[in-house]
């Protein structure tokens, strides 16, 4: 693995709503790479390379989306499960599945508004 800490891949939903996704998931690791910018792309990414602050909690408020977007979280461990716990904390989601590798993991979840 490089050292990208997590990378995020956003499909469905607009340009807002990627966004929304990427300010959520800043909180916790900073800016990433950089943000959402194609209105017209079908899936987004973003890569954050500072691994989850520990001192950040994910907000208590709930942002809405305008349409179902299905994100996928891959990086390390840690750095999944912040991402993960992160994003239940600010949208509706669902876990749609897991995989685990020695020193990777990926997470997919389907955030609904």
């Amino acid at each position: 693995m490089s050292d990208t800490q997590l990378t995020v891949t956003l499909s469905g939903g607009g340009l807002d709503d990627a966004r929304a996704i990427v300010r959520a998931l800043e909180d916790v690791f900073g800016a990433p790479d950089g943000r959402p910018a194609d209105e017209r792309a079908t899936v987004r990414t973003a890569t954050f390379d500072s691994p989850p602050s520990p001192q950040a909690a994910p907000s208590p408020a709930r942002a809405a989306l305008s349409a179902p977007v299905t994100v996928t979280v891959q990086g390390t461990p840690q750095a999944v499960e912040a991402a993960s716990t992160t994003l239940s904390h600010a949208f509706s989601t669902r876990d749609e599945g897991a995989a685990a590798g020695d020193q990777e993991r990926e997470r997919q979840l389907l955030l609904v508004p």
